[in-house]
C-alpha cells in the first residue's frame, strides 16, 4: 500500500478500516511485520544469554500475537494511537521475557552459558552472556518508559520502539520539531538519570 513509516498512510489504513476492517488489520500487521521484526531483532541481540533459551523469531512471533489481539480489542483511531499501542506490545512481550529469565525458580538463571554463540548469519561472535543484572537493567528500562509522563512516553515509542526520525515523528504528534527534541532529551535524561 505504500510507506508504512509514514503516519499518513497509517491514516489511510485507518480509513480502510471503516469500510473493511479485516482488510485493514491485515495491513497493519503485514506492514508492522518487518519493523517490529527488526526491532525486536536489535533489542534481543543484547542480551546474548537470553539467545540459548529463546529464539528472535518467536519473540517477534509471540510480539506479534499480542499486536493482533490488540488490534481486534481496540479501534484504532489514528497513527499516533496505532504506534503507541504496537510499542506497548512490544514492551510487553520484552518485559514479560526479563520476568521469566529473572526468576530464581528458573534454571536458565542458574545455567552457565558459552560466551560463543551463533550470529543471525551463521559466524561465531565471542560475547559474554547476559549477567542477571543486565537483564534486569533491561526490564527497568521498559517499566521506565511505562512511567514516563504521556507526552514523553509518546516520543520514546515513536523513535525507540518504532525507530522513526525525528521528523516523522514530530509530524505523527503534531508538534514542532524543537518540542519532540526537547521531550526526547527530557525522557532521555530521565531514564539515564534512574538506570545509573
Amino acid at each position: 500500500m505504500g510507506d508504512f513509516d509514514s503516519g499518513t498512510h497509517i491514516d489511510k489504513v485507518i480509513e480502510l478500516a471503516k469500510n473493511n476492517p479485516d482488510e485493514a488489520m491485515k495491513e497493519l500487521l503485514e506492514q508492522s511485520s518487518l519493523k517490529l521484526k527488526n526491532l525486536t531483532r536489535k533489542m534481543f541481540h543484547k542480551f546474548a544469554g537470553l539467545r540459548r533459551w529463546e529464539q528472535t523469531d518467536d519473540v517477534f512471533q509471540n510480539a506479534m500475537m499480542r499486536l493482533n489481539k490488540a488490534l481486534q480489542d481496540v479501534k484504532i483511531e489514528s497513527a499516533r494511537h496505532f504506534y503507541n499501542l504496537a510499542a506497548l506490545q512490544i514492551r510487553r512481550e520484552l518485559l514479560d521475557l526479563v520476568k521469566k529469565y529473572k526468576a530464581e525458580s528458573n534454571f536458565a538463571a542458574h545455567h552457565h552459558t558459552d560466551s560463543h554463540f551463533a550470529k543471525e548469519g551463521g559466524a561465531l561472535v565471542n560475547q559474554q552472556p547476559a549477567a542477571a543484572s543486565d537483564i534486569e537493567k533491561w526490564g527497568e528500562f521498559h517499566m521506565l518508559v511505562e512511567k514516563l509522563p504521556v507526552e514523553e512516553r509518546e516520543v520514546v515509542n515513536l523513535i525507540w520502539y518504532q525507530e522513526l526520525s525525528q521528523e516523522e515523528a514530530a509530524k505523527i504528534l503534531n508538534m514542532s520539531i524543537r518540542t519532540l527534541k526537547r521531550r526526547w532529551q527530557t525522557a532521555r535524561n530521565k531514564l539515564y538519570e534512574t538506570l545509573k
